[in-house]
């Protein structure tokens, strides 16, 4: 989501398929953590993603490290009038869905060996510093910040959980300084109560100054236009999170770390301030000299 590297890390480029590089990339590793997503494609899902699980899995254990893998909840299905957590049984009602429940099962089967010390943090749709490639991420903000309105795929008055990055990032982090018995299992990153996109833009445009205008792009059209365009098939087969409430639970992972996630506004203002700034940076190294 960015390209700056923070202080004290280093930078190794490869590929995660590629199983030497995974174990080269995990030597001296005291927690390894998989956020690896393969482009917006099930073809290549179903390629990539258990190659990924299945590398890491391996460099992991080789050098004794923690694996803590960042997930969604595609796996979980459709939620049926009841909030998702962790005793949610996997019910894929979708091809990538499908995909995530597989890796999943390969993630704990491999604990249960006693291959890694393994775990999982789930979160829904992303908002926030560095979100480009999210539902509020590029196809919001160019349009929202020049008063233009924006045009959603999905339906913005639906209530749906929204994950604020930066809370996404502290969740993991707190899983892979757990004790031992928080391993084997998975767990509900900590996330602000449900609400809908029209509530979450109403909350950016008091920090702009200026109203976020939302038009949902009709389902037909979606389709439609999913006939030409690959990527929005894979955005209609995933829309049905927006048919009913989708509310995660993250009781359990407040209750055992004591983490609470940013406050509504706090998270606003923040993710605000970074998309001016980035979207203008964007734009100047855009322009024509």
């Amino acid at each position: 989501m960015t390209d700056e590297v923070p202080l004290g890390a280093e930078a190794m480029q490869g590929d995660a398929a590629d199983p030497a590089f995974c174990a080269q990339a995990a030597q001296g590793a005291a927690t390894v953590y998989h956020t690896i997503n393969p482009p917006y494609d099930a073809r290549l899902w179903a390629d990539l993603l258990p190659r990924y699980m299945d590398n890491l899995i391996a460099a992991a254990g080789r050098t004794g490290a923690r694996l803590v893998v960042l997930d969604n909840v595609y796996m979980l299905g459709r939620p049926g009038g009841r909030p998702l957590d962790e005793d949610t049984p996997p019910s894929p009602c979708s091809r990538k869905g499908a995909i995530r429940a597989r890796a999943a099962q390969r993630l704990f089967e491999a604990h249960r060996r006693g291959d890694v010390l393994a775990t999982a943090g789930r979160a829904s749709d992303y908002y926030g510093p560095g979100g480009t490639l999210t539902y509020l991420g590029d196809p919001f903000w160019r349009p929202a910040l020049t008063g233009k309105t924006v045009r959603v795929l999905v339906n913005p008055d639906a209530i749906h959980t929204y994950h604020y990055i930066p809370d996404v990032a502290a969740g993991l982090m707190a899983l892979g300084c757990a004790e031992a018995d928080v391993y084997g299992r998975p767990w509900m990153l900590p996330c602000a109560p449900a609400g809908t996109m029209r509530e979450l833009a109403g909350r950016f445009s008091r920090r702009l100054g200026h109203e976020i205008k939302l038009a949902r792009v009709p389902r037909w059209t979606v389709k439609a236009i999913g006939v030409f365009v690959p990527i929005m098939r894979e955005v209609d087969e995933m829309l049905y999170q927006w048919d009913e409430p989708f509310v995660i639970n993250d009781r359990r992972f407040r209750e055992r770390f004591q983490q609470a996630p940013a406050s509504p506004d706090d998270a606003a203002a923040a993710t605000v301030a970074w998309a001016q700034q980035h979207y203008a940076t964007a734009s100047r190294a855009a322009a024509p000299e």
